[in-house]
C-alpha cells in the first residue's frame, strides 16, 4: 500500500526537464491553435463538502470553445440532461480542468484554471452564428496549460479503425437498454434508432432556434 509521497516517488524515475518545463501559465499560439481545431473536450469539476468529482464531455464544431486571449477561454453551455452537475459544482468550487482532443491527433492539451458563469447578453452574443445562443457561458481564467504526450493514444490505438482491441458498437447494448436496466423502467427500452432520431431532432431544433 502506497501511503506517502516518498513511497510513491521511489517507484518512478524523476520527471525529465522537458516534462517539468512544458507547463505554461497561459495559452501560447500552439495551444490556442489546438483549441481552435478541437471539437471535443472533457471538463472536470469538483463540488464542495467532500462531494465526488465530475467529468463531463463537451462538444461542438471545431473551435466551439473560444480563446479570447492567452488567459481566457469561453465555453458555451448547451442543452444536455439538465442535471447541471458541472454548473452547480462550479458555483461551489470554481476550479476546473479541461482536456482537449483533436480527432486523429495523439497529443492532448490540458488546461487548468478557475471559472465564472456568465449570462450577460453581450457575452452570450459572442456565440451568434452557432447552433443556438447559449443560456450561459463558462468563462475560464487559465492558470496552467500543457500538452500531454501521445503514448496513451498510441497504446489504445484510438484513432485507428478498427483499433486492435476495440469492441465494435454491436458489442454493447443500446443506451436505451442500459438505462432501462439500470433504473428498472416498466416501459420497453428505446431502440438505438429511436434514440438517434430523438437526438437528431433536438439538434435540428437547436439550429432552428
Amino acid at each position: 500500500m502506497i501511503e506517502t509521497r516518498d513511497q510513491l516517488r521511489a517507484l518512478y524515475p524523476a520527471a525529465t526537464e522537458r516534462a517539468r518545463r512544458k507547463q505554461m501559465a497561459g495559452l501560447d499560439p500552439h495551444a490556442q491553435r489546438f483549441i481552435a481545431l478541437s471539437p471535443f473536450c472533457v471538463l472536470a469539476s469538483s463540488g464542495g463538502a467532500g462531494q465526488l468529482l465530475d467529468a463531463s464531455p463537451r462538444g461542438g464544431p471545431p473551435g466551439f470553445v473560444k480563446c479570447r486571449d492567452a488567459q481566457t477561454l469561453l465555453l458555451p453551455d448547451v442543452s444536455g440532461n439538465n442535471r447541471l452537475d458541472t454548473l452547480e459544482n462550479l458555483l461551489q468550487d470554481p476550479r476546473l480542468s479541461l482536456l482537449f482532443l483533436v480527432p486523429g491527433v495523439d497529443e492532448t492539451l490540458r488546461v487548468n484554471g478557475h471559472a465564472r458563469l456568465r449570462d450577460e447578453a453581450e457575452v452570450c452574443a459572442l456565440f451568434t452564428g452557432e447552433r443556438r445562443l447559449p443560456q450561459l457561458v463558462i468563462e475560464i481564467t487559465v492558470q496552467e496549460a500543457y500538452l500531454h504526450c501521445p503514448k496513451a493514444f498510441m497504446r489504445s490505438a484510438l484513432w485507428q479503425a478498427p483499433a486492435p482491441d476495440q469492441a465494435p458498437r454491436r458489442g454493447l447494448p443500446t443506451l436505451g437498454q442500459m438505462i432501462h436496466d439500470q433504473i428498472g423502467l416498466d416501459t420497453p427500452p428505446e431502440t438505438q434508432a429511436e434514440m438517434l432520431a430523438r437526438y437528431q431532432a433536438q439538434l435540428r431544433q437547436e439550429q432552428a432556434d
